[in-house]
């Protein structure tokens, strides 16, 4: 792929509520590289979650321009295909990316065999390995796991589908400091070893800090 992997022109993203309509990021231009960690910091509420969800596919409620990994993509057009592989989020709760009912094992494996993937239980036990868990655990339900391991798992959950762009939702937030420090190392892994571009958004700036290559502020919907 030549040229940025996210492109943004005019941004502007919008919630329903009732019959009104409220702009929740207002005129956003930005540009992310291949293989870079980009940042978007700013307080609860500034629109930058609402902003990822448009990148993620997840909200339909925007206008401007918007290129992802060479396409251009159009409001209201759900992703599909090898787009949809190719663009993964990890939510700031894994537990809405892992059924409280089903074991790991199963939750993990079910968009792999829609894949019609070989080798699934080996490609999942090698991401637990990737980010530093037990195998043993794909024999678990989600209740059974800490809130940094759950958290692991839906990293492993993202990265089965080997995507070119990351996604993270306050990945972090949820958790203690020292899980943080384990969750923000396991990230900074996947970094190091190339070939994925990261969009974080966090409210805490020591993070984009510690992770991320470049990043934007954002204040009240817009860029600052």
């Amino acid at each position: 792929m030549t040229g940025p992997a996210v492109q943004l022109a005019h941004l502007n993203v919008s919630h329903r509520q009732g019959n009104r309509v409220r702009t929740v990021a207002h005129d956003i231009n930005l540009s992310v590289q291949p293989g870079e960690c980009f940042g978007l910091v700013g307080p609860s509420g500034c629109g930058k979650s609402s902003l990822l969800w448009v990148l993620a596919g997840l909200n339909s409620g925007w206008s401007g321009e918007m290129r992802l990994l060479g396409d251009s993509i159009r409001p209201g057009k759900p992703f599909t295909g090898i787009l949809r592989r190719n663009v993964q989020m990890v939510f700031q709760d894994p537990y809405s990316s892992l059924h409280p009912k089903h074991k790991l094992l199963r939750t993990l494996a079910e968009p792999l065999k829609l894949l019609r993937e070989d080798h699934i239980t080996d490609k999942i036990v090698a991401g637990f390995r990737q980010v530093g868990l037990d195998p043993d655990m794909i024999t678990r339900y989600p209740h059974q796991l800490s809130g940094g391991q759950r958290q692991r798992v839906a990293i492993v959950r993202a990265l089965l589908l080997q995507p070119k762009l990351l996604l993270l939702d306050e990945p972090t937030s949820a958790l203690d400091m020292s899980v943080q420090a384990e969750i923000l190392n396991v990230l900074n892994d996947l970094k190091a070893r190339g070939n994925l571009t990261m969009i974080l958004v966090s409210h805490d700036r020591d993070v984009i800090d510690h992770m991320c290559d470049r990043g934007v502020s954002m204040a009240q919907g817009r860029i600052v």
